[in-house]
Parts: structure tokens; sequence; C-alpha cells
């Protein structure tokens, strides 16, 4: 039988409760493209926080911390607001162009994905896959019980650009042609899974925030995602192959870095 005369793939979202474009936008796209079966809100406790500056001490050392601290200021100072307003419109466009009823699907509410109640939320949604958009990795008693998987839409073309950062590391290190997002299905390790599609756009990296970009390079990619997801739930889309290419975990963003991407895009736009 083929997929248009087969039932809506059934699909769940698992995303935080202050990330909008995934929580109404993509939700609102998920409902259309496929059967939107339920919504995981994650609510993380405030020791999350603690927790992620105690790996970047690990990975970056204090002074790197420093510097991930001075950005993160910069950014709340310089760039929240801008941000703040890009993402308003982008959500109103996404719910325009993919209407639903968003208060009509099951929701849980948790502090984490991994909890036994969550497991049980998955099961009886009998979902035939989940889209993880969240900072936390899932175990596998969690993204084993959608019945083709999790996948994940990575900010960050891999196996180059692991972990939750690619784009802005790909353009401060000024590899360009890796600016981009990669669908991946979830294994055990940090964003390792097969790879089914590699998509990027127009970007203006002079005008725009990685946070812009990071999201564009996925919501102007909707319709290869919709065919991408569709063929890997089927298994008629072979993985990417990546045998020989090099492969990184990468941090938060560093003030000194993005100062040096903006001061380079800057001249190659003059």
């Amino acid at each position: 039988m083929s997929q248009t005369t087969q039932r809506p793939l059934r699909v769940v979202l698992i995303a935080h409760r202050d990330a909008r474009i995934d929580l109404e936008g993509l939700a609102s796209w998920l409902a259309n493209a496929f059967q939107l079966a339920g919504i995981v809100i994650l609510d993380e406790p405030s020791g999350a926080f603690f927790r992620r500056v105690r790996s970047e001490i690990r990975r970056s050392g204090v002074l790197g911390l420093l510097d991930v601290l001075a950005f993160r200021i910069f950014y709340a100072l310089r760039l929240g607001k801008r941000d703040s307003e890009w993402i308003d419109a982008e959500v109103t466009r996404l719910r325009r162009c993919y209407p639903a009823d968003l208060d009509a699907i099951p929701r849980l509410t948790a502090a984490s994905p991994n909890t036994a109640e969550v497991r049980a939320f998955l099961e009886s949604l009998c979902a035939d896959f989940a889209v993880a958009r969240c900072k936390v990795l899932l175990r596998p008693e969690i993204f084993e019980v959608p019945a083709h998987g999790t996948f994940v839409f990575h900010p960050g073309i891999c196996p180059e650009y692991r972990n939750a950062h690619g784009c802005f590391w790909a353009l401060s290190r000024r590899d360009l042609g890796r600016v981009g997002m990669s669908l991946l299905r979830v294994d055990r390790g940090i964003d390792t899974g097969p790879l089914y599609l590699h998509a990027t756009y127009k970007f203006d990296e002079a005008g725009e925030s990685h946070i812009v970009i990071q999201q564009r390079v996925v919501t102007e990619n909707l319709d290869a995602i919709r065919e991408a997801l569709c063929g890997a739930c089927s298994q008629t889309r072979e993985p990417i192959r990546i045998a020989g290419r090099s492969s990184a975990v990468w941090g938060q963003p560093r003030l000194t870095a993005y100062l040096k991407w903006k001061r380079a895009a800057r001249r190659l736009a003059a």
C-alpha cells in the first residue's frame, strides 16, 4: 500500500515550555503533515542550569565558561529583544500556514523526558515516531518507545557539528558550507544516529543572529523534512553515508567566537 493511501503517521512532540517555535509553530506543522498524537512539555528544574555549567567547565575550563557567560549577557542586552520579535512573527507565520487546534492535543508536563510517567504517556499514544526538540539526552527506554524511533531536527550539519549549537560554530569557523540542519534518528550517543537529511537556506550571516539561523534552517525546509521522515519510517530512504568524515561535539556559544564571526561576516558583505 502506498504512503498516500495509508493512515497518517502518528507523531509525538517533546519540547521545552519556553520554546514557542516548537510548541506552537512546529506543533501546528506536525498536526498538518502527520497526526499529532501528543505533546510532552518539559519544565526543567532549576538545577538543570547548574548541571550545564558544570558540563561546560569540564569541556572548556573556567576561562571558557566565563567566555560563555559573557556571551549570554551580551546576547540578553543586544540581541534578545530583536530575536524575540522574530520568533513572535515566525510563530504567527507558521500558525497561519498550518492552522491546527493544538488545545485538543493530549499533553503531559514533566521535569524530565526520562521518567516512567513520560514512558507510559508515549506507550499510551501508540506513536509511529517522536520528534525530540529538547536539550536533554533521551534514554533508550524513552526514544525506543515509538514504533519507528525518535528523530531530532538538529541545528548543525552532522557528524561535523554535533551538540546544540552546530550552526553557531560553523559560522564562527567560517565553514559556511556546513551551516544547516540534520535530520537524524536518536541512538545512545550525542547526535550520532542515522542521518536522513542535510538542509540549509540562503542565510544572512551579517544581519541574522545564530538563533534565527538555527531556527530557519528547520522552518525553511519543512517539506523536505516531511519527505525524509516518511522515507525513514517506511525504510524507503537510505541513511546518508558519513564514513571518513570528521566528527566533533561543540559547546556553548562564546563571546570571542561571536565577535570573530560577525567581523568576518561584515567584511564578506562589504
